[in-house]
């Protein structure tokens, strides 16, 4: 398994795996499959160049793109102590062989070398038992849950807020 930064070539893996993502567990994500599926290749692939301010991440099994986190943070002065994990997603054949750990703890890694960062946070859908196990397992803390956050066809789906604390691994 080989982890790294994505770039602008790797965008229609990227968006494969993540529109997969999107149709097989809608609840987990605030996006859905309708609202990226039109996504063009041009606007991924931007978002993956190095100027763009986004930090995407990749776990590879050869050329296979089997998972993918972002990791970034908060861009207002006051709040660019925080930093954040989103859109972490690995593909269904690979869940449960540490890919998701590999990929968590690069990101970490990534946030924890930010100058001026304090804290990650992330949130998770309530109910995710393989999920909020991982993340406590890294140093995250529940800190909040709200209740109803979600409505995929018309089911209410709560969620559960994390926080750790940059460099607590």
């Amino acid at each position: 398994m080989h982890i790294r930064r994505l770039v602008p070539s790797d965008a229609s893996a990227f968006q494969s795996l993540r529109l997969a993502s999107l149709q097989e567990c809608p609840s987990a994500f605030s996006s859905s499959y309708e609202e990226e599926c039109d996504t063009p290749l041009s606007t991924i692939e931007a978002h993956m160049a190095p100027d763009s301010g986004r930090n995407r991440f990749g776990a590879f099994d050869g050329a296979e793109l089997v998972g993918i986190v972002g990791v970034g943070r908060e861009s207002a002065p006051k709040l660019r102590h925080k930093g954040f994990v989103r859109g972490m997603v690995v593909a269904p054949a690979w869940r449960n062989k540490g890919v998701g750990r590999q990929l968590l703890a690069h990101a970490l890694a990534f946030a924890d070398a930010m100058h001026g960062l304090r804290q990650v946070t992330l949130t998770l859908t309530a109910g995710n038992a393989a999920a909020l196990a991982l993340y406590e397992s890294m140093g995250f803390r529940q800190f909040g849950h709200e209740p109803r956050a979600l409505c995929v066809d018309g089911v209410f789906y709560d969620d559960v807020y994390m926080l750790r604390d940059v460099g607590a691994g």
